[in-house]
């Protein structure tokens, strides 16, 4: 498509850090729900476009997508089914021609999904459970229809109910294939809370700064904030565990980059959703904190704490949406025990 990036970077050099750095400048405007309306859904539907979609759709959906002329989303989520994708309810029954499917059900809490014009979908063409998973291509049109969720987050990331009533969808819309949809989900997961972390640490760092820049200016009892004991404590705990998970985030993205793309989702998705859940304790430590340091400055839309304002008013976010904290911890430490000795003892 083009002979170089930004930064002179061939495109065939692009990896998982430049990825990154990417995420992490564009996450230090400090207006998520705006990042995730202008591209969250193509950072999430993009991978299982590329990976498991069709040639069709990889040499005609992909190039327009990234170059704007169409909005693909992912839409996994459905009122019943979050964190629980082998719940979903939503089917996509076979035609008797065998030429299209059926699709019928609703996702909710789908970013970009308002205006979107393809919506990569999980749906059932099976039994129960993840077995019965397929993953479609869907087109808007007739059939398909978006509601806007007013959320504490942001109105311009577009997060809306998308609602398929007996959507007729060609066979050839299919990912992968019939009933191995799950796998598809499971491997996209990785990346978005990859994705997820990298946007949030941005957001925290900055966070950190604006703390150390009014702690320095603001005087109080004689002397600057940033001088008194408590107040280095809670610089203290918020640059460690910043620091720390950082450090993580780094030796992960290094490990994506040295392995296959099967082999780092086969082996280190535990490492990631647990990377995840540390990075949603860190980012609320430095969201409390934060706010006391700012004090009413800190809970005020505009002015010198607007940042520290909005950034606790959207932390609790990253907790819940690609996976909750609950969902994180079970699904890492499931991972260590599968991967543990059978035989080992004390």
């Amino acid at each position: 498509m083009v002979d170089r990036l930004p930064g002179n970077v061939k495109p065939e050099e692009f990896d998982y850090f430049h990825e990154l750095i990417t995420h992490e400048e564009v996450s230090r405007l400090m207006t998520p729900g705006f990042q995730d309306g202008c591209f969250g859904g193509k950072n999430i539907s993009i991978t299982p476009l590329l990976v498991f979609g069709t040639k069709r759709m990889r040499e005609e959906i992909v190039p327009k997508s990234l170059k704007g002329l169409c909005k693909t989303v992912l839409a996994i989520t459905e009122p019943f089914a979050g964190s629980d994708v082998a719940g979903i309810r939503t089917t996509a029954k076979k035609t008797p021609c065998g030429q299209f499917y059926i699709v019928n059900g609703v996702k909710k809490w789908i970013t970009e999904g308002y205006n979107a014009d393809y919506y990569i979908s999980a749906v059932r063409t099976g039994g129960p459970g993840k077995g019965g998973i397929s993953m479609l291509l869907i087109e808007k049109g007739e059939g398909v229809s978006t509601k806007l969720i007013k959320t504490s987050y942001a109105s311009s990331a577009e997060t809306s109910y998308v609602i398929f009533e007996n959507v007729k969808v060609p066979v050839e819309n299919l990912m992968a294939k019939e009933n191995e949809g799950f796998r598809a989900v499971m491997y996209n997961f990785n990346h978005e809370r990859w994705y997820i972390v990298v946007s949030l640490l941005a957001r925290c760092r900055f966070v950190l700064e604006e703390c150390f820049k009014w702690a320095s200016q603001r005087q109080i009892f004689g002397k600057s904030l940033i001088s008194h004991g408590v107040i280095q404590e809670k610089f203290a705990r918020m640059a460690s565990g910043l620091e720390a998970c950082y450090y993580w985030l780094e030796m992960i993205t290094n490990q994506m980059n040295k392995m296959t793309f099967e082999e780092y989702n086969a082996k280190i998705g535990g490492d990631i959703a647990l990377l995840k859940f540390n990075a949603a304790q860190v980012a609320r430590t430095i969201s409390e904190e934060s706010v006391q340091i700012f004090g009413g400055r800190g809970v005020s839309s505009t002015g010198m704490g607007k940042y520290i304002e909005r950034f606790q008013r959207t932390t609790k976010i990253p907790a819940v949406y690609g996976g909750s904290s609950e969902i994180m911890a079970s699904l890492a430490v499931r991972q260590a025990v599968r991967s543990f000795p059978k035989d080992a003892k004390l």
